[in-house]
């Protein structure tokens, strides 16, 4: 018997070269979460080698954020209209070549240029893996599971590279760490062209070149400005900065309501599920980039453990925060995704108020315990809120939607390292109490920080350099503690949003399907004649090749 008029199909199931093509995407996933690691380890080495400034350290740590978070728009947009899969293969021959150039990189200039080439590259490769993801896989049921797979792929690599890091740093040169990336982008280039569709949106328009610029000057300014608050506080610079990408973010929005075909597409935001869920993911990423950053000082500064060590007490938590991304969507068919997620921060919240209990001597079980308990609670929002942002938007658009997915996250890692690391350096200050008997110039710089209070107290008597430790490591954990109670209530808050805004939401067919769009007013569609149109589920937009 025919189907009946205008009845839709159900979606095709994926099948064994989609799955593998999969594990291909999870391979660049892996790889920049590695990246990302690995730095922190090799930095003492590098430093011992090229002898950079203070300043050119910060440039060689920050500058790949800035590339790849500044990036992001325009290569997802880009993917949409030159295909994804181009764009995945373009970056990962770039971040390939970029890594052997910053293995056997002379000086700490070349490494710094070598390192924004990387940030730029890894721009293309994190918006297509997930966009590819949405065309392979149009089975929502799937789809969910193939998103959870990619977000754990993400907490796999940050759970092994401080203990990759650590034994290459122990047997190899510092470079050695960077050259985890071309075996792996070989890899991919191989295997692509045979597992991976390529798709495209027929109707995408050409890139505007000006939307290019101002979305450049909206996102590195803003990046900048938290990164310097982090850095030195409310300074002119700061404050200057963050104006000025606001600015310019005004200035980008207006134009991209007047063209035809904009860079980023500001009728997503129209509905619930894409908008709140990347407001989720960006409150959720300022807690988890604050928390990390006094997490991993206090396993090494405050307990004393090596980088390895450090790292090994770090693989708990990024395998609980991995079970809870597994089992998400199955519990989201059961419940909701909004259901899924509030109760997921939920239990995120408490793991924070434990670290607001954590104490500087014996305190690494109960440390441990809540970090577990604050990854696994908010494993639910890399595989599900990326879900909502991804099956919100329509095919044609799924790389915009993945950019700005991956630019939210980006956005609040720079938010919470500066907020709460802001927040944490404060009390430090405030709680340190440095013996009388320690020369001012000394004192002053055991009250700048935890790693100026270390290294103070190898210059002093034994005594006397064992209060400042004890002084400077109990004042760290009460920032720690500080940085835990603001957490616990900021993933509280958002819990409670996401139960209101989300209610009832499936991450698998949100509530809006179908309708993601619509009409513009009446005063809008002269002003958009012509844009092209954005409804989920129309698959026939995007063309396959």
């Amino acid at each position: 018997m025919p189907p009946t008029a205008g009845a839709t199909a159900p979606p095709a199931k994926a099948g064994a070269r989609q799955w593998l093509g999969l594990a291909v995407l999870a391979l660049p996933t892996i790889l920049l979460a590695l990246d990302q690691s690995v730095l922190f380890l090799a930095l003492p080495h590098l430093a011992e080698s090229l002898r950079p400034t203070g300043s050119q350290t910060l440039w060689i740590m920050d500058i790949y954020g800035f590339m790849m978070a500044g990036f992001l728009v325009t290569m997802g947009t880009l993917g949409d209209r030159i295909g994804r899969r181009r764009v995945l293969m373009i970056g990962a021959t770039a971040v390939g070549a970029a890594s052997v150039a910053a293995a056997y990189a002379p000086s700490t200039e070349m490494l710094i240029v070598t390192r924004a080439l990387l940030g730029l590259a890894a721009a293309g490769l994190m918006p297509s893996t997930l966009s590819l993801i949405s065309n392979m896989f149009p089975d929502p049921g799937q789809r969910g599971r193939a998103i959870a797979v990619w977000a754990s792929s993400f907490m796999a690599g940050t759970a092994l590279g401080p203990v990759i890091g650590g034994v290459l740093l122990e047997y190899f040169w510092w470079g050695s760490v960077f050259l985890l990336g071309v075996p792996v982008m070989v890899a991919l280039l191989i295997a692509a062209p045979f597992l991976l569709p390529e798709y495209r949106d027929p109707a995408g328009g050409r890139l505007d070149p000006v939307s290019v610029v101002l979305s450049l000057g909206a996102i590195l300014p803003v990046v900048y400005g938290l990164k310097e608050f982090a850095r030195l506080g409310w300074q002119p610079l700061s404050p200057a900065a963050l104006a000025a990408g606001l600015v310019i973010g005004t200035v980008f929005v207006r134009r991209q309501r007047t063209l035809a075909h904009p860079l980023l597409d500001l009728r997503l935001f129209r509905y619930r599920a894409f908008t709140v869920s990347l407001l989720v993911l960006m409150l959720t990423m300022t807690t988890m980039g604050g928390s990390y950053l006094f997490i991993t000082g206090f396993l090494q500064m405050v307990q004393g453990l090596s980088p390895i060590e450090a790292g090994l007490w770090m693989v708990p938590s990024a395998l609980a925060s991995i079970a809870a991304a597994m089992t998400a969507p199955a519990l989201a068919k059961r419940l909701s995704a909004g259901a899924v997620i509030a109760g997921g921060l939920g239990v995120a919240a408490a793991g924070y108020l434990l670290l607001a209990l954590v104490g500087a001597e014996g305190g690494l079980p109960l440390l441990v315990t809540g970090f577990v308990l604050a990854f696994f609670g908010t494993g639910p929002i890399g595989a599900l809120s990326q879900n909502l942002v991804i099956s919100s938007a329509p095919p044609e658009k799924s790389g915009s939607a993945a950019a700005m997915s991956e630019t939210s996250g980006q956005l609040g890692v720079s938010l919470g390292i500066a907020a709460l690391g802001s927040l944490g350096a404060a009390v430090y200050r405030t709680e340190i109490t440095v013996p009388q008997q320690v020369p001012a110039e000394d004192a002053e710089a055991a009250r700048g920080g935890l790693e100026s209070a270390l290294a103070t107290a190898q210059g002093l008597p034994d005594r006397l350099g064992d209060q400042v430790l004890t002084a400077a490591r109990d004042a760290y954990t009460s920032g720690l503690n500080a940085v835990g109670i603001t957490c616990a209530a900021l993933v509280a808050g958002t819990a409670v949003l996401t139960a209101m805004s989300l209610r009832g939401t499936d991450a698998a067919e949100p509530p809006e399907a179908g309708r993601a769009t619509a009409e513009p007013p009446e005063e809008e569609e002269e002003e958009r004649a012509g844009a092209v149109s954005v409804r989920p589920g129309r698959h026939a937009a995007a063309r396959r090749t």
